[in-house]
């Protein structure tokens, strides 16, 4: 599927270079599916680890339970997830949480109740 993506960028490269919008479109949209290539490896290779660890033996068919409560479990998701909100906030910027809207209606709000506290003693 990325050589299709990039086979149609190459061949309408003439025509869509001059569009800026299209260009920063385009790369956002590759950042994006990047982290959920992430997303999706780092879900797949955690559970391995995880189950691996639980059940040291592959063939055998005793799961150790005290695995659960080994630091070493859960290292590699801890760290790497780490890593992954940090490729997350690089891909959705510092408005992933607090976006301008948010701002707006927060900014309403201790307006609307300052007015309240104001007009309480008239």
């Amino acid at each position: 599927m990325r050589r299709f993506g990039r086979n149609i960028f190459e061949d309408h490269d003439e025509d869509l270079s001059t569009d800026e919008n299209f260009n920063i479109a385009y790369r956002k949209v590759k950042r994006i599916k990047g982290f959920y290539s992430h997303l999706r490896i780092y879900i797949i290779v955690n559970a391995i680890i995880i189950v691996t660890n639980l059940n040291r033996d592959i063939f055998g068919k005793d799961i150790i339970y005290n695995g659960l409560s080994d630091w070493h479990t859960y290292s590699t998701a801890f760290y790497w997830g780490i890593a992954l909100l940090i490729h997350a906030f690089s891909v959705f910027g510092p408005d992933i949480f607090f976006t301008k809207d948010w701002e707006q209606k927060k900014i309403q709000k201790f307006m609307e109740k300052e007015n309240q506290n104001t007009n309480k003693w008239e």
